[in-house]
């Protein structure tokens, strides 16, 4: 008896016909009445500083508060357009801290302009600089929304990020130092009109290159090599990437005299290499080696054993090394819980208050609450990074979503806990707190980044296309099929 047939499965369309897939919400709508919530809060700190600092209301608040408007709204036109289902979270968030950002300086303005005034100087506030910053950040923001459409394009150029990211962050060190150093860095690339950080892209350009190489060379690090107390290292032939990281960032340390760049850097790196084979190993050795070299360059390098001594003890040269330190200390005392109010404080005592000192500044006035308040926007825009890069469907995007969010936490721990003494003084500026073009523009392509990948996150599956049945074709040009008749005794198979 022969067998019967098997049923042809039910095709994918016929399953969409039967149990249609939710529509997802695309959330712009609330990305919106964010942005305006923030708006709200930008506008009212104005206004206090204007209160506190004029006595009276001037056209400034005006003039800033619709140029805010104005840029964000363009951004949010862009992400519905080129990123509907994007987080609707990450840009408001974003938004307010560089909203934040624009009150400090101004209010900093203020003070600078007040002392100028004293002293029959002039001065140039560096609000409007910064506020063209931001325009010009988020033209890049837009560009990247419309070129990167798919994330994964990305691991086609992860080599090339690779060599151009290690020659953008080698750069400034092999530069004269009349090019390319600032307050003690050699950070900087000094051009004619204007001055870059080329590691501020340079951290990008590595997690591209760090994320695609581990996705296409997991297995090798997967691999365990000989036993030490217990603990499976791994082959020696498999160090290289963490060994060519640990020199760069030693040579960063060294060359540049930039300890904050280089945690950063290395942290990022041995974060990416843990998420990709879930191996602690991998983290010990890396922390070994830069622990290592940091222990190396204080025993050879004499600004860095300034920045220790100056962490050790800020008080102990308290009007020459150590003045930034005790300054940024007393004004976050100053501030304590409640703050002194937006205005009515002194930052402006702290040298580089809009820069690298900016949340001392944040500190004092606005106290605990408020500079707690901003390191919550800093995690929220983390966790909804991370929760992206979780929900994303390929390898790739998870490392370099996981990357860019780290990256994002690691950066404002440097620079705070430079700040309050937790960790060494690092040159680190607050993202897109603090003022200056390089920083602002390098985090304003990782946002965009981020938003790429949790619009690929949570986009819905396309629908297949219904599978139309082919007609029939007619007796004439039907193929003739030679069917063998089975032999009359039946001894044949059917």
């Amino acid at each position: 008896m022969s067998q019967p047939v098997a049923r042809a499965a039910e095709p994918l369309a016929a399953q969409f016909q039967t149990n249609p897939p939710r529509d997802v919400p695309t959330r712009r709508n609330t990305e919106l009445l964010l942005l305006g919530f923030a708006a709200f809060i930008v506008t009212i700190a104005l206004v206090l500083v204007e209160a506190n600092q004029e006595q009276e209301l001037t056209w400034s608040i005006v003039w800033l508060g619709l140029a805010y408007l104005a840029i964000f709204a363009a951004a949010h036109v862009a992400v519905r357009k080129w990123a509907p289902y994007a987080d609707p979270v990450l840009l408001p968030c974003v938004a307010l801290l560089n909203g934040i950002g624009l009150v400090m300086i101004h209010r900093l303005d203020l003070a600078y302009a007040e002392k100028a005034l004293q002293n029959g100087r002039d001065f140039s506030p560096a609000i409007t600089t910064q506020v063209l910053f931001t325009v010009v950040s988020l033209v890049f923001f837009v560009v990247v929304l419309i070129v990167v459409n798919d994330h994964r394009t990305l691991t086609r150029y992860g080599y090339t990020s690779g060599l151009v990211g290690i020659v953008a962050l080698a750069l400034p060190a092999l530069l004269p130092s009349s090019l390319s150093e600032v307050n003690g860095a050699k950070v900087w690339l000094k051009l004619p009109f204007f001055s870059i950080q080329p590691g501020e892209f340079a951290k990008i350009l590595l997690m591209v290159f760090f994320a695609s190489f581990l996705v296409s060379k997991r297995d090798l690090f997967m691999v365990a090599g000989k036993k030490l107390v217990g603990v499976e290292l791994p082959r020696a032939r498999d160090l290289g990437p963490i060994l060519i990281a640990a020199l760069a960032c030693i040579g960063i340390l060294v060359f540049e005299k930039d300890l904050g760049s280089s945690l950063l850097f290395f942290s990022v790196i041995l974060m990416m290499l843990y998420v990709a084979t879930e191996r602690a190993i991998w983290v010990v050795l890396g922390l070994s080696f830069f622990v290592g070299g940091c222990i190396i360059a204080y025993n050879l390098f004499s600004h860095v054993q300034l920045r220790v001594a100056n962490w050790i003890d800020p008080f102990a040269d308290a009007d020459d090394t150590g003045y930034q330190m005790v300054q940024s200390l007393f004004g976050l005392g100053t501030g304590g819980v409640g703050g002194t109010g937006l205005g009515a404080g002194r930052p402006d005592m702290v040298p580089e208050a809009n820069t690298d000192f900016i949340t001392a500044a944040i500190g004092e006035e606005l106290g605990f609450i408020g500079l707690a308040a901003v390191l919550m926007l800093y995690l929220l825009v983390a966790m909804r990074g991370m929760r992206s890069a979780l929900a994303v469907r390929d390898t790739f995007g998870k490392l370099l979503g996981g990357g860019l969010a780290f990256t994002m936490v690691m950066q404002i721990f440097v620079v705070v806990g430079g700040v309050t003494k937790l960790i060494p003084e690092t040159g680190i500026t607050a993202p897109f707190l603090s003022r200056g073009g390089s920083s602002l523009l390098a985090n304003y392509i990782l946002v965009a980044l981020l938003l790429r990948i949790s619009d690929a996150a949570r986009r819905p599956a396309a629908r297949p296309k219904p599978q139309q049945q082919q007609p029939q074709a007619p007796i004439a040009d039907a193929h003739t099929v030679l069917v063998q008749r089975p032999p009359a005794d039946g001894s044949g198979q059917a």
